[in-house]
């Protein structure tokens, strides 16, 4: 009884399974294989077909800083900290409440935007071998010692309007700097803080100009 049940057993799943072949009597087709991926070549030269593993790879090579990354973060690490510098002077020497609120948000955004710049430097470099050296007057918008003083000795009204001046031309320098790094950057981490500086530093600079207009 065994033998028989195991004989009609064979034969009921070799009719199932039609010995094979697929339910409509095809041969089973071999598994494709993964899609492709078109990458675009650069100018005059023509497009790759990469595998998905490849154009990952690539894609992560093609993310690695270049100078134009090391020198942004570098630069942008030391002006936010002298934005952060003439802000702190605002509570205690401004008149304006507008001034006061704008120099407390400029702190409050500046600090953790300096955390992840340094964040990001001792990711990708580490040692700092890779991170230029710059002088502080190369960077465009930044206070002049002399400057600096005549903010620390100003009171009241005075201290607002030569507030206001300094930050906007300071803003000003920074959202210069970021369309370089926009412009000659390979990094995609810089691209998007570039972005965001851009974006907060033109819109703090519309409500410097209202405010110096009273």
């Amino acid at each position: 009884m065994r033998g028989v049940l195991s004989l009609a057993l064979c034969l009921g799943l070799a009719a199932c399974g039609g010995g094979g072949q697929e339910p409509d009597g095809g041969v089973k087709k071999p598994k494709t294989s993964a899609s492709s991926v078109i990458a675009p070549g650069k100018p005059g030269e023509p497009a790759k077909t990469l595998s998905p593993e490849d154009a990952e790879s690539a894609k992560k090579e093609d993310d690695r800083p270049n100078t134009a990354d090391f020198r942004y973060v570098a630069m942008m690490t030391t002006h936010h900290a002298q934005a952060i510098e003439l802000s702190r002077l605002a509570p205690a020497r401004a008149s304006s409440a507008g001034v006061k609120a704008l120099a407390e948000r400029i702190a409050d955004t500046q600090g953790p935007e300096i955390d992840a710049m340094k964040g990001w430097q001792a990711e990708y470099d580490p040692k700092g071998t890779r991170t230029p050296k710059h002088e502080h007057g190369a960077m465009p918008g930044m206070a002049t010692q002399a400057q600096l003083a005549r903010l620390k000795a100003a009171r009241g009204k005075d201290f607002d309007r030569l507030f206001l001046r300094l930050m906007t031309k300071h803003h000003e320098g920074a959202i210069d700097m970021a369309g370089d790094v926009l412009g000659g950057g390979n990094n995609m981490r810089v691209e998007e803080m570039a972005n965001d500086v851009v974006a907060q530093q033109s819109s703090e600079i519309h409500r410097m100009e209202a405010l110096a207009k009273g």
